[in-house]
Parts: C-alpha cells; structure tokens; sequence
C-alpha cells in the first residue's frame, strides 16, 4: 500500500495539529516563567498550563497509537476487519466460536452453561482480542501451518488437537469433544482468522514476540518489584487476577496459583512468556508501543514462573529429547545444564553448547 488512506491521513492531520499545540503551550510556559519574575502569585496557572500540557500530550500519545498498524508496519500481519466476519457466508459458526473463546468461562468454566471442565480463564485471557492482536500470540499462522509436526508431541496434529491442547493446559481442564458443534465453532473461527495467509507462511506479527536471551538468568527479586509497579493493579498481589462484574469469567487472569493455567501450558516456559508480556502488558502497551525494557520482561517473567501453579504430568512429551526446548523446565535434557538454569536461564551458554552439538552430528554425517 503506497498511499496512506482517508482515516489515515486524517489522523496524521490531527497529530500536526497536537504537535503545534504542545509546542505552544511549551512557549507558554517558558515566557510565563520569565515574565513573572516573584512567580509566587501566578504558581497555581502555571501548575495549571502544565496540567494542561500533560493531557495534551497524552492526547497526543492516544491519537499515535489509533493510527492502523498498516501505517506504522506494512508488512506486518493483521486480521480480518469485524465487517468480513458478519459478511461471510459462514457468519453464525464464525461468530459463536468466536463468542466461545472470548467467553470460555460463560461455557465451559466452573459454572458453565454447557460443562466444568476448565478453570475459568477465558482463552482470550492468553489469545488477547479473540486471537487478533499482532504478536499478541494470535492465530495468524494456524490456517498456514496446521495439520503440522509438532515437537512437543512428535506426531502430525490439527487443529483440534491444538484446542484439545489449550484446554487441557492452559484452561486446567478438559477438551469439549471434537465432534461438537462447540469444538467445529472454535476451530472454523481459528482458521478464519488466518484465511489470508498463504499456506506454510509464518507471517511476521503472529504469535508471539520472540526477545533475545539475556547475559544473565532472570532475575526473580528485580521481577517481584516490578511486578507490584507494573502488574499488581490488575492481577493483584497474589497473583489472583479479578473477575468481571458478573463474576462469569476473569477480565484479568490468574497469573499463578490454582486457577491459572498449569505447568504444561506454553506460557509456562519463560521466552514465550517474556515475549508475550513485552509486546502487550501493562495494560496499554503493544508490540509497537512498549512500556517495559526486554529485561524487565525477563525478570517480571521470572517472578511469575517462581511462584506455584497446577502441575500436571504430561508423560507423552518431548519423545525426541533432542527437540526440547531450551526453556523448558522439567528435564531430562541432552546437556550438561540443570532444570533452574533450563527454567530461568540464562540461556546462551545452554543454546552455544546444544549448536556446537549439532555442527559436531552434521560434521559426522
């Protein structure tokens, strides 16, 4: 796209129109300051000028962040626009898996309207915006990719083993059947979402933010400090999250404890959860907008993965141990290094030795 449409321009228009403003409430303040030499009588205007410069420049902030990410990342994937799902042919499935996993809990959770068998976590708690957000681990690259190897596995899975998966580990619970109109909803809204992209492309943008490894491990205590700073308002000291009004369904999730998501999940491994805390919280950030340095996100990520969870056992996975993944916590391994260094790194050591490993098997071949 070479031209930036209406709604864009438009808004491009309006941040010309902020700027000029912050900068003249600048030059406000600063002739105001010198003019005013006693300053005593006039301090309370000049608080004010500057309150008002803040909100200004919030404003401002607020009106980058609308412009579509097309503007900002032209490459980057996106998903269909609301008004193609209530075209589309398919329209009522689409819309009630849809409806599913943006309310699990309604259904499925303690109380649920069609079963208990989950925890009462939403799947949108993990898949922000139904699956929609840019690295905010959406389903962009399902429709691509699946039926797919997976190594955790090591079997050729589709999709509904995949929700099967997220139910049974994130959710702490259960899979609806497979045959169910519930699991067909879910699935078809799944591959909706990722309709656009070509078959075996992994677009950028899908799934989950991947940050390089640190020098060091995470550091839990650091983490602990920001966590209070950064999380606590939303998913409380405890770690607890808070239900909504009606108390259906958590608007923001458990991050540890009974009700969380158990230690086979995938964010219980520590760069995916990282990655997924970098692009999206606190509440407010994005990929494109962050409000955490990428050591910030290790060390918050560290904390949260110190603290207790459901553990359930998961005799079937990783059957090559040679797939495993660096950050998985629970051994056994094919190194030297130990399950609290697999679990909170740092991990370049652990990546050199399982390269040279390889370079050594290719050289042999």
């Amino acid at each position: 796209m070479n031209e930036l449409n209406n709604r864009e321009k438009e808004l491009l228009k309006q941040i010309k129109h902020l700027l000029s403003l912050v900068i003249f409430l600048v030059l406000v303040i600063v002739v105001f300051t010198f003019i005013n030499v006693s300053g005593i009588q006039d301090i309370s205007r000049l608080l004010s000028l500057n309150q008002q410069h803040k909100e200004v420049k919030a404003n401002l902030l607020n009106t980058i962040n609308d412009i579509p990410a097309i503007a900002k990342s032209q490459d980057l994937w996106h998903a269909p626009e609301e008004r193609e799902l209530q075209n589309d042919a398919n329209e009522a499935v689409l819309s009630y898996g849809r409806e599913l996993i943006s309310n699990t809990s309604v259904y499925f959770g303690p109380n649920g309207k069609l079963a208990s068998i989950s925890n009462g976590m939403n799947c949108q708690n993990c898949h922000l915006n139904a699956g929609t957000i840019p690295f905010g681990n959406n389903y962009g690259a399902v429709f691509s990719s699946y039926p797919k190897y997976r190594a955790r596995s090591g079997k050729i899975e589709d999709i509904y083993k995949r929700i099967t998966d997220c139910f049974e580990r994130s959710l702490n619970g259960k899979a609806p059947d497979t045959s169910s109109k519930e699991m067909k909803s879910m699935a078809s809204y799944i591959n909706w979402v990722g309709k656009t992209v070509p078959k075996s492309v992994k677009p950028k943008g899908s799934g989950i933010y991947e940050l390089p490894y640190l020098d060091r491990a995470a550091d839990s205590i650091k983490g602990k400090i920001l966590y209070k700073d950064k999380c606590q308002s939303c998913h409380l000291q405890e770690g607890t999250g808070q239900f909504n009004f009606d108390k259906t369904a958590y608007l923001y999730p458990p991050l540890w404890g009974p009700h969380s998501y158990n230690s086979g999940a995938g964010l219980n491994r520590l760069s995916r959860l990282a990655g997924y805390i970098k692009a999206n919280m606190p509440f407010g950030a994005s990929y494109n907008a962050p409000q955490l340095t990428d050591e910030d996100s290790w060390d918050i990520a560290g904390y949260i993965a110190s603290k207790p969870r459901p553990h359930k056992v998961f005799n079937n996975d990783w059957p090559k141990i040679n797939e495993k993944p660096i950050d998985h916590p629970f051994g056994p391994y094919i190194d030297r290094y130990t399950e609290e260094q697999h679990k909170f790194g740092p991990f370049k050591p652990i990546k050199k030795e399982l390269d040279d490993l390889k370079k050594k098997k290719q050289a042999s071949i």
